[in-house]
């Protein structure tokens, strides 16, 4: 959805500031056309999603620009402290199309041209937004993966240039998904990528997306504008006046990783569990397992707690994982060290067992969806919770 670009090829920017502030005046020719650009999914992470933009061409005034609101720097010294707490600043970019469309030839990532059926002073109003919106004082802001990205902004832009002629239509939408499950549809569930994701964020992704939110996707701005209509002339027409294929390569499939989240953690399950076999017939107790099952999954507890109270991530608070990455077992890992932990511990083990059980229940009633590749680690801390009430009973 976003591309990283090179910062002496934003450089390039400045050559068409002072021509465009000359264009603002002037405004679009009969001849300029305004036209909603999507890209396919690129190989890298951020690119799965796919890229949405917006080009303004017209050959009177040899304009062929893209607004792209898809820029970011990582190596802004403060990008990933920013992007941790939630505050991940991106830009639009104003530079010439053919740049844009020479990286995705290079990524063979195909393009689509929808050409919008705007009359002369919504081409002009548009082209004034995105130039205003251009300028360095207003050309930040923050992004939002799934409420605020480069698929949102230019379908609130046609929102709010078209207003009340846009007839919105959601025909595109077959299947009622929420945004957890749109999401997955375009992230192998089978990546570490996505399993950091879905452990990362909350419940707010498993609500049913409206028609609206599912345009946080490139692939339904394209096809939401598609099926919308828009009123001229007191008559309705077809939003799109053309759709031109620029780049026609094959998509990119989302494949799970070589060393897959999956196999990684049913390795380690599968081995956790013949330990705690190994442990019933022997009547003893690996210490080790039990430190390293409580340390790790209360690391990851702290993380859920750290980004549902004390970041701006909007999609991560009310998060149910904490029903098995519980925050306080990084502390609990401790007393598991010693071969007599306190009496304790025995209660504590009986409510992680209670925490594990409401898991599924969750997970069937839709509250949150979890990933499968967490099916092997909750069968491992499930027989090894059973185990360690047993064995630590007072």
């Amino acid at each position: 959805m976003i591309k990283k670009y090179a910062l002496f090829f934003l450089c390039l920017l400045n050559i068409y500031v002072s021509f465009s502030q000359k264009t603002n005046t002037l405004g679009l020719s009969k001849f300029s056309q305004i036209s909603i650009i999507t890209s396919g999914p690129g190989e890298a992470l951020y690119e799965k999603f796919g890229h949405t933009a917006i080009r303004v061409k017209d050959p009177v005034l040899q304009l062929d620009l893209i607004y792209n609101y898809g820029i970011f720097d990582f190596d802004d010294p403060n990008f990933y402290l920013n992007f941790t707490k939630g505050f991940m600043k991106y830009k639009l970019a104003r530079y010439p199309f053919y740049l844009s469309l020479k990286s995705s030839q290079e990524d063979e990532r195909w393009v689509k041209e929808q050409i919008l059926n705007l009359t002369q002073q919504q081409k002009n109003e548009f082209f004034q937004f995105l130039e205003t919106n251009a300028e360095p004082e207003n050309a930040s802001y923050f992004y939002d993966p799934f409420f605020d990205n480069c698929a949102t902004r230019p379908r609130d832009i046609v929102q709010k240039v078209a207003g009340d002629n846009l007839i919105f239509k959601d025909d595109f939408v077959s299947e009622s998904l929420s945004l957890r499950q749109l999401m997955n549809k375009e992230i192998n569930p089978n990546t570490w990528g996505s399993l950091g994701i879905n452990i990362a964020l909350g419940s707010r992704l498993d609500k049913t997306a409206t028609p609206i939110e599912y345009l946080y996707l490139p692939d339904y701005v394209f096809e939401a504008c598609k099926a919308s209509k828009i009123i001229k002339d007191g008559k309705e027409e077809n939003l799109v006046q053309k759709t031109n294929v620029l780049l026609d390569f094959e998509e990119k499939q989302s494949k799970s990783d070589a060393f897959s989240p999956f196999l990684a953690i049913l390795l380690s399950s599968l081995l956790g569990l013949c330990i705690t076999y190994k442990d019933i017939k022997n009547s003893k107790r690996t210490i080790w397992l039990d430190f390293s099952l409580l340390f790790i999954t209360g690391t990851l507890g702290l993380l859920i707690v750290f980004l549902w109270f004390f970041t701006n991530h909007s999609t991560a608070p009310n998060n149910f994982n904490f029903l098995w990455a519980f925050a306080p077992n990084i502390l609990v890992a401790f007393f598991l060290l010693k071969k007599n932990p306190p009496k304790w511990i025995h209660f504590y083990i009986k409510i992680l067992l209670v925490f594990l059980a409401l898991t599924p229940i969750v997970w069937l009633t839709k509250i949150q969806l979890y990933t499968y590749p967490m099916i092997p680690l909750f069968a491992l801390l499930g027989m090894r919770y059973w185990y360690l009430q047993k064995t630590l009973k007072c």
